[in-house]
């Protein structure tokens, strides 16, 4: 799998600006690859703006669709699929997934399957997708369990999403997992964060801060 040895991806939001200066400066940063990947207010201009962009630099490019209607494979290597799985609502673990086969053309070698535990509650990604976000660390280990085991997801995917998570949590999880990959994303704006999540995920996703700080943002850089 190539996303076998990045520690650290950087994400980025179609719906908030970026110069090209500050990309220039992010996709040089260190980061092992770039994921185009945002919930509110997405369109299909503001994805292929954004992609555009990176189309200069060969850093691996990841997109991560929020809708099916918004997926697209030029100017990207791979296109990470999320399913929420901690949620009673069927719509984000296949429903919205069958619609994108039904209606859509698949390139299949560049789909990459994502089981999302989504546990922030006040996230736009929680709200949206009904996840239940109240639940234990026992859960959680519980929910990537059954996502590597039963459904074979390649990667497992902790979203705080915009709030600092709970390391414990991670650490239960981690402690679950064989095979898949562990990413963990939300609130990483400093070295410690960092290193803090790095120890237990394989993988760790910063964005938010680099609209707020892009000092903070190197600081996250393994």
């Amino acid at each position: 799998m190539f996303w076998d040895g990045w520690k650290h991806i950087t994400k980025l939001d179609p719906d908030k600006p970026v110069s090209p200066e500050e990309l220039s400066d992010i996709v040089g940063s260190g980061t092992d690859a770039i994921m185009v990947s945002g919930t509110q207010n997405i369109t299909s201009d503001k994805v292929s703006k954004l992609i555009s962009m990176l189309e200069e630099y060969s850093i691996p490019k990841i997109l991560e669709p929020v809708d099916p209607l918004f997926i697209q494979y030029d100017g990207v290597d791979s296109v990470f699929v999320p399913s929420i799985i901690n949620t009673n609502d069927a719509t984000w673990l296949a429903g919205k997934h069958k619609e994108w086969v039904l209606n859509h053309k698949i390139d299949w070698n560049a789909i990459v399957p994502e089981a999302y535990i989504v546990l922030n509650p006040d996230s736009a990604v929680g709200r949206l997708t009904g996840a239940l976000t109240g639940i234990s660390a026992e859960d959680a280990a519980s929910y990537a369990l059954v996502a590597e085991k039963y459904f074979n997801f390649p990667i497992i995917y902790i979203e705080y999403s915009g709030t600092y998570g709970d390391p414990e949590v991670v650490k239960a999880v981690a402690e679950k997992l064989d095979k898949s990959r562990l990413f963990y994303g939300g609130g990483i704006d400093s070295r410690q964060r960092a290193q803090e999540m790095k120890s237990y995920a394989d993988t760790i996703i910063v964005g938010n801060t680099l609209y707020d700080s892009l000092d903070n943002f190197f600081e996250t850089i393994p």
